[in-house]
């Protein structure tokens, strides 16, 4: 009997757990000739770095293209030649993967353990879907109609991640007066972005006091369900490997259990048969056009720039934004920054070309999907989280008395980066 592929395995795993079936079936399809590093992988996601290895490896270090893409050191050979991934340096930017030519390596997969939470977990499941999941699994599929699909797999409900990019605007825009003021220079954002945020830390630590002591708005989300929720399990849901290894940094680890791609969600979807066209439309209209567009290259930018002009603060200095996406770009903006050649003083990055829309597990081409984030924030009732009654609601309901308050470094939605 030929071995079964890492692929194999998922897919048969997959169809098993959605099946319903009890441990001892799914023990008889785990004692079939299998791969051992992957089985261990699907069972126990996170003991594992973001990318793992899908095959054996035989290339010479010096040869290897994926260890050569990783600027975070994070591939090494250990003392008897083999391929190892340190989860410590990882921060799942997918450049290695997209360097090996051939396919050893793959992204982490997390649906074992959150269909093992769906069916075990005596809190209540919730999906965080990101800002840029409008379209993603089809483009007949509301938002409302999403979210009767989630809930009819097991998941309380869904929530966007967006309405938190609106307190995360609000709260970097506020961050963004204070810091221009006192240091008379430059921002450097976006706080949604591990990658960025992660090169920043390792790569360019002299930078470190430009950053907003924000965390991300998947961090905001899951938080604030823990906080109103005690007891409930938070699984986010995006086009984003570098959000895995996010969620297990210490300092943030409380607030996400579990991370799914989009497409590790689309065979979720496939393995309960769920037709999404068919769902009904449940519709919760709460986010504003500032917080959709943290989707695309340019749209935190964009949203802290209106943020800031609608907030009519004292003194305001303009926000003179640039922005740079993919791996590459944002280390010649940063190099740039280095040598003085920069005059912006808003400097906005993403790791993935296209923003999030671009990453590596979305569903759409990248293109297809920047549009459709456009166009959903379009159809925003409020354009920032100023105008926003939810964002002002949801603030008194964890806490916060006034806006000015998420400026405290002690606030759920600081976070001193190191």
């Amino acid at each position: 009997m030929a071995t079964l592929t890492l692929n194999d395995l998922y897919k048969r795993l997959i169809k098993a757990a959605a099946e319903d079936k009890t441990q001892e079936e799914l023990e008889k399809i785990m004692k079939g000739e299998y791969d051992a590093h992957g089985l261990e992988c699907l069972l126990n996601p996170k003991k594992h770095a973001p990318v793992w290895q899908a095959a054996p490896c035989d290339c010479k270090e010096d040869e290897c293209a994926s260890i050569a893409a990783c600027i975070f050191n994070a591939i090494k050979r250990d003392e008897n030649g083999n391929f190892d991934i340190d989860i410590d340096a990882c921060v799942g930017c997918h450049a290695c993967i997209d360097a090996c030519e051939l396919g050893k390596l793959t992204e982490s997969k997390d649906i074992l353990a959150v269909l093992n939470a769906l069916k075990y977990s005596k809190g209540p499941v919730y999906a965080m879907i990101a800002p840029a999941f409008i379209g993603q699994f089809s483009p007949e599929v509301t938002p409302g109609m999403l979210r009767s699909a989630f809930k009819k797999i097991g998941f309380q409900g869904m929530v966007e991640v967006a309405l938190f990019a609106d307190i995360l605007t609000l709260k970097e825009a506020l961050e963004y007066d204070r810091i221009i003021h006192e240091q008379k220079d430059f921002v450097l954002t976006s706080c949604c972005c591990p990658v960025w945020i992660a090169m920043i830390r390792k790569v360019y630590p002299e930078f470190l006091p430009h950053l907003p002591g924000s965390v991300s708005p998947m961090v905001a989300c899951g938080r604030s369900i823990k906080r109103l929720e005690p007891g409930a399990v938070t699984v986010f849901i995006g086009p984003c490997i570098a959000k895995k290894a996010e969620a297990r940094e210490e300092d943030i680890a409380d607030a996400v259990d579990y991370v799914l791609t989009f497409q590790e969600m689309r065979d979720i979807f496939e393995a309960f048969h769920i037709d999404l066209t068919k769902m009904e439309d449940d519709p919760r209209d709460h986010s504003s056009l500032a917080g959709r567009i943290y989707a695309r290259t340019g749209g935190v930018s964009e949203a802290v720039k209106k943020t800031v002009e609608r907030l009519c603060l004292k003194d305001a200095i303009p926000v003179r934004a640039t922005h740079a996406d993919g791996v590459p770009a944002c280390r010649a903006l940063l190099n740039s920054l280095k040598e003085g050649k920069v005059d912006a003083n808003f400097l906005e990055g993403m790791g993935c070309i296209g923003g999030c829309v671009g990453g590596p597990k979305a569903v759409l081409d990248r293109d297809k999907g920047r549009d459709n984030v456009n166009r959903y924030g379009e159809q925003a009732l409020y354009e920032t989280p100023v105008d926003n009654p939810y964002v002002l609601e949801l603030l008194k309901q964890l806490g916060y008395k006034t806006v000015e308050s998420l400026l405290d470094e002690n606030s759920m939605f600081s976070r001193r980066i190191k």
